[in-house]
């Protein structure tokens, strides 16, 4: 059947809504809500699309979301999607399912990194977008300027010229307007739901074919078990079907299914029967996998797989053997809990490989970077996971005789008066520079590649050398052939000698030879770092060693001790400071660093077998 011949549901619109980081998707899929009355919005209630509290921490989307509401009786379901490059495999998957996006961009910041590569999925897949310039109502908004520099980006990414021509709407999500052109009247969202409808194709759907369904998301619940998320794109469904399973590597599976549930506004509902076109929720399929087909018995025939990008960058877990094991609330211990938890994970996250290691005790974990897999822990060590994670390594691959590395599209806005320690830090890490410009704000922007090795653990210093003030993205540009040796940390750690209570004389004492991470009282044992040691070698100190008491008093000896307030520590900093020979100890209750050999001893023996070198 030709294409234009295709059957299409015209009651039903599938839109995703793609943009960088923090151009405003979330808060748009908002005012839509409210404006269609699918969600009743409390006082002072926003961003509800992000239901996470990791997301609401951060302020980032992390994982993909469906919502649906009705609209001149046409359903629409909108999926909102995460920004960040380091969860494109959900980003991946989400386009598989809908007919349209919206490419959200500010109005004032223009085209960022990530903008750039949600745009390129889409195009790859031959999706028509609608580009809503956000923030028209921010200060120093420059929409018209917005709206060329898209237009530059669509060229640049090679689209074709329907695509080329795409509709433009000027919208303030958070005032909740929209318009057609920055002179119309401010009133509601009206003017976009209309573009949407009329621009973005109906669903192809023959409800007359065998049923086939793509799963491009799956879901977990205690009750019904595995839950295959996608599209159907033939035929209808009902409760009780057998279906077909057919998987990435051609082998058949079977199921039946117990479940089907629709989204109405943010809810799921169930319903006995769904057809070509929409977007469901099956329960009963306890064998399907992300990229499989569902399919009905008789007419077994696969949909072309969803392609999912490579993980980058890779960590050990393995249980936590610190002597405070289990003393800071962790329910879940062993390996045995660990395994489960993470082959779990990679069930339902595509972006995650698990591997276990040699031992048998720890696991390989890889994904898409370093916020890809930090979110991971910092979720599990919400779910009651104690555990210890290794330095992030990058995935190396050969290609005959070359090493290749990871390399890193990365955009660097820095006052004018940092520009010469960044730039200085971006030559010892063997960057690319491929363009210095100045931003509409009056900064300096700075387009680099760097390898993703010289990144781990960047971030931090770039803010301390810009004093706070500089902005940094990173987005996976290719591989490249291994750029040789990178700088390694450059100051050593103090190591506690002993377990105990930290004293606060102790500290007074330590704090000259570099930052503490420790507070007077806290627990430690031998073998945890408790600082850092600005001479370069690591230091084995007592922590624990109080003043000594004598009935003589001396003028000023007596004096309050005065500390400087200790690092707080976060998963991020742990993660990029840490050497090879250390790891990041994660409970419920605390993040500490220690050595991975924990006795002064075993240290100088493993120093001897393996001499310390840069990476």
């Amino acid at each position: 059947m030709a294409p234009g011949a295709q059957k299409r549901r015209k009651d039903i619109r599938n839109v995703a809504i793609i943009a960088h980081v923090d151009h405003g998707k979330t808060t748009l899929v908002d005012a839509l809500l409210k404006q269609t009355g699918a969600y009743d919005f409390r006082k002072g209630e926003t961003t509800i699309m992000d239901s996470n509290p990791l997301e609401r921490e951060r302020g980032i989307t992390i994982f993909s979301k469906n919502a649906s509401f009705f609209w001149n009786d046409t359903l629409f379901n909108i999926v909102d999607t995460p920004g960040h490059a380091d969860f494109g495999s959900e980003v991946e998957r989400i386009l598989k399912m809908v007919d349209g996006v919206l490419l959200l961009v500010d109005a004032f910041e223009g085209p960022m990194p990530q903008t750039r590569f949600v745009l390129k999925k889409s195009l790859e897949l031959h999706l028509k977008p609608i580009v809503v310039i956000n923030k028209v109502d921010r200060p120093n908004a420059r929409p018209d300027e917005v709206a060329e520099l898209t237009f530059d980006l669509f060229c640049e990414l090679n689209a074709t010229d329907e695509q080329l021509d795409f509709p433009i709407v000027y919208t303030s999500a958070r005032e909740g307007y929209a318009l057609l052109h920055l002179g119309d009247p401010r009133v509601d969202m009206e003017p976009l739901l209309s573009v949407i409808h009329r621009r973005v194709l109906p669903p192809i759907a023959d409800t007359g074919r065998p049923f086939q369904m793509l799963v491009t998301m799956l879901d977990f619940d205690n009750y019904v078990g595995r839950i295959a998320i996608g599209r159907i794109v033939h035929g209808h469904v009902r409760t009780n079907d057998p279906l077909v399973i057919v998987r990435r590597d051609g082998q058949h599976g079977r199921g039946r299914v117990t479940k089907i549930l629709k989204y109405r506004g943010l809810v799921q509902v169930e319903s006995d029967m769904a057809s070509a076109g929409e977007i469901v929720s099956l329960a009963g399929i306890e064998h399907a996998e992300v990229g499989s087909t569902l399919a009905s018995p008789e007419h077994p025939e696969p949909l072309p797989m969803v392609r999912i990008d490579e993980p980058t960058i890779s960590m050990t877990f393995s249980h936590n053997t610190s002597p405070l094991a289990g003393k800071d609330g962790g329910r879940f211990l062993t390996s045995r809990h660990i395994r489960e938890r993470l082959h779990h994970e990679a069930m339902i996250n595509v972006g995650v490989r698990v591997e276990e290691t040699e031992d048998g005790e720890g696991f390989k974990v890889s994904g898409r970077g370093e916020l890809h897999l930090s979110i991971l822990i910092e979720t599990m060590r919400r779910e009651g996971y104690e555990m210890e994670v290794s330095r992030p390594q990058v995935l190396l691959k050969t290609a005959g005789k070359d090493v290749l590395e990871p390399v890193e599209e990365v955009l660097i806005d820095v006052a004018p008066e940092y520009q010469g320690p960044v730039m200085q830090a971006i030559g010892e890490r063997k960057g690319e520079i491929r363009n210095i410009t100045m931003s509409a704000v009056g900064t300096t922007r700075i387009e680099v590649l760097l390898a993703t090795r010289a990144l781990i653990g960047f971030r931090s210093e770039f803010l301390m050398m810009t004093h706070g003030t500089g902005i940094m993205y990173q987005n996976f540009h290719q591989y490249q052939k291994y750029k040789g040796e990178m700088p390694a940390r450059r100051t050593g750690v103090q190591v506690s000698m002993n377990a105990g209570k930290v004293v606060a004389y102790a500290l007074w004492g330590l704090q000259e030879r570099g930052e503490i991470f420790v507070h007077p009282g806290d627990r430690v044992y031998e073998g945890m770092i408790i600082g850092v040691n600005n001479k370069g070698n690591d230091l084995v100190v007592n922590a624990l060693k109080g003043k000594k008491l004598t009935n003589v008093r001396a003028s000023g000896s007596d004096d309050a001790i005065q500390l400087t307030p200790p690092r707080e520590m976060t998963l991020e900093f742990a993660l990029a400071f840490i050497n090879d020979d250390e790891l990041v100890e994660v409970t419920p209750a605390a993040i500490r660093l220690r050595k991975r050999y924990l006795s002064r001893l075993e240290r100088k023996q493993n120093e001897k077998k393996h001499p310390a070198r840069e990476t």
